[in-house]
């Protein structure tokens, strides 16, 4: 059985309105990650991602950088072992 790694993670900065909820999905499906991105009413992005370890590290990386007309000022994460997502990424 492979591993699997979950984590939880809030993104601050310039973050809504960018195209960033749009920028994890596509990321997170073409790494085969299971969970969901949001925006939250503070201006922060929430964002869960669960699925290979490696492929769990590398959209989190890209979501440092964020895309071309984002700025993340500050990531936060929590690994959360006892999250089950499934298999589908989606926008909430």
């Amino acid at each position: 059985m492979q591993k699997t790694r979950s984590v939880k993670g809030l993104v601050s900065g310039r973050v809504q309105g960018v195209g960033f909820r749009y920028f994890v999905t596509r990321h997170a499906r073409a790494r085969q990650l299971g969970g969901y991105v949001r925006n939250l009413p503070d201006g922060r992005v929430e964002f869960r991602l669960q699925g290979a370890p490696d492929a769990v590290a590398w959209v989190i990386e890209q979501i440092r950088s964020g895309p071309a007309h984002a700025r993340v000022s500050d990531l936060s994460l929590v690994d959360d072992d006892e999250l089950a997502l499934g298999s589908e990424f989606t926008i909430r």
